[in-house]
């Protein structure tokens, strides 16, 4: 009878997740709009050149020149900010710094599995470069729980841990995110990514959010030294940090990366605010 029941039960629950309607990718919401905004910046009119209609005997530019300014086009939208240059800085600085904290990473790893249950990482699913979707990694800072939903920490949460308190504190357990950066999935500066869910979320908000693809995501960014750090629970919140964001992605240049760097170890340093 119990047995009668439960299969009955399993078949109902996966005719009901059958019905629910599919939310879709926010990859593929994220590329939608990126090739909005680039539809749009290919058909502006460029005020300095003169119309058509006023050259009786126009002559279209050589074909060279055509490929050229497809070319610059095609790497402002395909590629990601700061191009070789700044994925360089990125494998240097990211192979150095792990070499130089490996000890201290593998110590903080164990401290974390002998604190409470579970692994010593956590790994979640992110938002990256054009909305692709990869793993994150960080030190874990919460006991494990079997929810599937995405809730961002608050000030006061009990998941978290003591040792996860301290991490979180100040920032070490992002560190683990220099693998992210020797994988490619990652900056050492760029906007800081955001759970799947919530790229999804941000979009419907703010067409404007996919400009922030542009470029790989950081362990910190313009946002987060700018006050920006924290939870983005409030419609304010979001469209602070995603001005910033994009502000980065308009004015990138590797000195802008230099004083973000400079400026995180500041903050973390001094804010009291972190949890």
């Amino acid at each position: 009878m119990t047995g009668a029941m439960d299969g009955s039960h399993t078949v109902s629950a996966t005719r009901a997740r059958r019905a629910l309607p599919k939310l879709e990718h926010p990859r593929r919401l994220i590329e939608q709009a990126l090739a909005e905004q680039a539809r749009i910046a290919s058909t502006a009119v460029d005020p300095a050149q003169p119309a058509i209609a006023a050259a009786p005997f126009f002559q279209p530019p050589p074909l060279l020149e055509r490929h050229a300014t497809a070319n610059k086009r095609q790497t402002w939208t395909n590629r990601p900010v700061g191009g070789v240059i700044k994925r360089t800085f990125d494998i240097a600085a990211a192979g150095a710094a792990l070499t130089v904290l490996s000890p201290i990473l593998a110590s903080v790893w164990l401290a974390v599995r002998l604190e409470s249950p579970g692994p010593g990482f956590f790994r979640q699913r992110r938002g990256g470069f054009r909305g692709r979707p990869f793993y994150i990694y960080k030190f874990r800072t919460m006991r494990t729980q079997e929810s599937r939903e995405i809730t961002q920490a608050k000030r006061i949460d009990t998941r978290v841990t003591r040792l996860g308190a301290f991490l979180r504190k100040y920032s070490v357990d992002e560190l683990p995110q220099l693998i992210n950066v020797l994988t490619g999935d990652m900056s050492i500066v760029g906007p800081r990514p955001h759970a799947l869910a919530h790229d999804r979320k941000f979009l419907t908000f703010d067409r404007r959010y996919a400009g922030r693809h542009r470029a790989r995501p950081g362990i910190t960014g313009l946002a987060q030294v700018s006050g920006a750090r924290g939870p983005t629970d409030t419609d304010d919140k979001i469209r602070e940090r995603m001005t910033y964001d994009l502000d980065y992605v308009a004015k990138w240049s590797p000195l802008m990366d230099l004083r973000i760097i400079i400026k995180t170890a500041w903050v973390v340093i001094r804010d009291r605010n972190a949890f």
